[in-house]
């Protein structure tokens, strides 16, 4: 009797030990909730948008022990949107994303941090490959959030704005009447897998 008494006791404090623990989690990226966009400075006047309709990948998150997650994000250059056809067919071709030889813009992540003195914001270090080339990157990712969809799975929200030389990819096409500097900005909603 005391034996068993015991092992509930035991049982008991482990299961509270580790409801505690928040164990990282797989997210799929949900191509419907999540945009993709970029935007750069046209013939030093205003400022020019566009977005990619096929966002996907996976993240594997948790914010008590960051260093343990990951974060894999593939673009399809071939979904380029400027509400422009004639435009975006030019976009698709050589001159820029090049989308027939280079399909997919992709990041993965090798190290991440939390920032200091940030509770939600994350240093996300990692290799983006565009147009056949790689460049190690850090960007800052704010987790915007966690919810419930209407069918009651877990959601979750990531954003992230970051600047980059489209030069640094070979991307050169009328350098100068269009800015070498663009943003990029990028807001998920993953699932949990």
């Amino acid at each position: 009797m005391f034996s068993k008494g015991l092992n509930c006791i035991v049982a008991s404090s482990f299961i509270t030990l580790f409801s505690g623990i928040a164990f990282a989690n797989s997210w799929g990226v949900d191509p419907v909730h999540s945009v993709a966009l970029y935007k750069i400075k046209h013939m030093d006047a205003g400022l020019n948008y566009g977005r990619f309709n096929d966002v996907t990948g996976k993240i594997t998150f948790d914010p008590k022990n960051p260093e343990k997650g990951s974060v894999e994000i593939n673009i399809k250059a071939d979904s380029v949107d400027t509400a422009n056809a004639k435009r975006d067919g030019h976009l698709k071709s050589p001159d820029f994303f090049n989308a027939k030889q280079f399909p997919v813009i992709s990041f993965k992540s090798k190290k991440i941090e939390k920032k200091k003195n940030s509770a939600n914001k994350f240093l996300v270090t990692g290799d983006l490959k565009m147009l056949g080339k790689t460049k190690s990157v850090t960007i800052e990712v704010e987790h915007t959030g966690v919810g419930k969809d209407p069918k009651g799975n877990e959601i979750a929200g990531f954003h992230l704005e970051h600047k980059l030389k489209r030069s640094d990819f070979g991307m050169n096409y009328m350098m100068g009447p269009i800015a070498d500097e663009t943003t990029i900005i990028i807001s998920v909603e993953a699932r949990k897998s």
